[in-house]
């Protein structure tokens, strides 16, 4: 009797494993997931997203996609990982108000390799949240506006030095430079060009590591990103330490308000510091780069699209004297002059659209879930892009023209202008970009006429759009008399 009840339970056992099976089985078959393909080997689909970048077409590789497979969303292979990369209006407010619900931010572990200290390659999801949350309080409004007479009085010193004195200069390496000292003196109060340079130098190389083939042997460029990170930490940590010392001193008072101070000063609940050493190293790191990259090619595009479009040019000009003729001779720009750039900001949004100094974010999904009918698994990685949307006729009808009264009274649909994200992890440094960006166009075109020295000059793609040549003009110097 005990060999027939237990040879019972026994098939009875394996029905119900055979059941859950089935059930589990066509569960799995039922999941449908985004059309696409991964290419094969794995490797294919990202060598395609990196030269559509090299070529200046970085779109193409978004719209080809959501051409063949879905406006919505679509599945492909990037860094390795599978990537469902979500499309439009729609797709942005989906990633946007999902985040720690469905998604959280990823990166590519290349690019912590690169920036980030070893010892926090595994950054926790708290410390990440203390990063962020110092940025966001550091770059709020009304600390920034503090910052435009030191931003006007460093832009007008750059062009007297480094653009006056010449006929031809190159756009981007000078905007770079400056972009890159004015990041320097804001956040960690550091003036000394030599000094700069100790930071700029290192930025240049990780620049190219991290757009070159992530093999990290010696020679490679990605090995030497890796070095330079190293120095670039190394020297921060000694600027903290140094801080921390002055903070001490009987003279604190006298010390610089800047990132470094703010968050050395920032306490928790229990009265300790919110952030250790290494972690406001990697703040300013993503803050430096930040002023490297996306800032620079910004305000490069801007320059172009003035030295294409005289009409448009002239538009600026009026409105930016108009703002310096109601200024004494040594007064700075301040924050009621910065609102009264409605076109020329309307203008620099317009070249943003055109041209964004950011091809997009990554997410990660933190748990199985559904869009536009399709099934998005645990562990798949997301990814927007403002390439689906900013050239798209549905939202921007004639795409391809510059025209910057796209963004005149209600301005484009939401989630269509997506430059800096959206969401919880939109860009915390936007509000520090727009002024950066404007207090360089008032002084620029205040000072000059420009021409382009190439006139059909080739776009390539590196963390940010450039102009392959650095993009070279004749200036023109106004007379001031008018």
């Amino acid at each position: 009797m005990d060999f027939f009840s237990n040879l019972l339970h026994l098939v009875l056992l394996c029905i119900s494993f055979s059941l859950i099976f089935l059930i589990y089985k066509q569960k799995s078959t039922r999941a449908k997931f985004p059309p696409g393909k991964k290419g094969w080997p794995v490797i294919v689909e990202t060598l395609e997203f990196g030269m559509a970048g090299k070529r200046g077409t970085p779109e193409m590789f978004i719209n080809n996609r959501m051409s063949k497979y879905s406006q919505d969303l679509f599945k492909t292979s990037l860094f390795g990982e599978n990537m469902a990369v979500f499309c439009g209006a729609s797709g942005n407010r989906f990633l946007f108000s999902n985040e720690n619900k469905h998604v959280i931010s990823w990166l590519p572990p290349f690019l912590l390799k690169v920036t980030l200290p070893e010892s926090l390659e595994n950054i926790s999801p708290e410390d990440s949240i203390k990063i962020r949350r110092a940025v966001v309080e550091f770059l709020m409004p009304e600390t920034l506006q503090y910052f435009i007479p030191i931003m006007d009085s460093m832009a007008k010193k750059h062009l007297e030095t480094d653009w006056s004195p010449y006929k031809q200069v190159k756009v981007l390496p000078l905007s770079i430079k400056y972009t890159f000292a004015l990041a320097c003196r804001l956040f960690m109060s550091i003036t000394d060009p030599n000094h700069v340079t100790t930071f700029a130098d290192p930025f240049a190389l990780i620049v190219d590591g991290l757009t070159s083939v992530p093999i990290n042997i010696p020679g490679t460029n990605f090995n030497r990103a890796i070095k330079a990170g190293k120095v670039i930490h190394q020297e921060l940590l000694e600027v903290i330490q140094q801080r921390k010392k002055d903070l001490l001193s009987e003279n604190n008072a006298t010390v610089a308000r800047d990132f470094i101070t703010h968050t050395l000063l920032a306490l928790d609940e229990n009265g300790r510091s919110v952030m250790n050493d290494l972690l406001i190293s990697s703040n300013i790191v993503g803050l430096l780069l930040a002023g490297h990259d996306t800032t620079s090619s910004a305000i490069t595009f801007v320059l172009k699209y003035l030295a294409d479009f005289p009409h448009v040019y002239n538009e600026v000009l009026k409105e930016q004297m108009e703002i310096a003729r109601s200024k004494g001779p040594n007064d700075l720009l301040n924050w009621d002059d910065i609102k009264k750039m409605k076109y020329s900001w309307n203008v620099a949004r317009e070249a943003m659209r055109l041209i964004p100094p950011s091809s997009g974010t990554f997410r990660e999904a933190i748990t199985d879930f559904t869009y536009a009918g399709f099934t998005i698994p645990k562990g798949w990685k997301a990814y927007w892009t403002p390439h689906s949307t900013h050239k798209n006729p549905k939202y921007f009808p004639n795409p391809e023209k510059f025209d910057p009264s796209r963004f005149e009274s209600n301005g484009p649909a939401p989630y269509t202008f997506v430059p800096f994200g959206g969401g919880p992890r939109i860009c915390p440094g936007r509000e520090y970009a727009r002024l950066e960006i404007l207090v360089f166009m008032h002084n620029a075109v205040t000072r000059f006429k420009w021409e382009k020295a190439i006139s059909d000059e080739k776009i390539t793609c590196k963390l940010s759009p450039i102009l392959v040549d650095g993009f070279p003009i004749y200036l023109k110097p106004h007379n001031h008399k008018d």
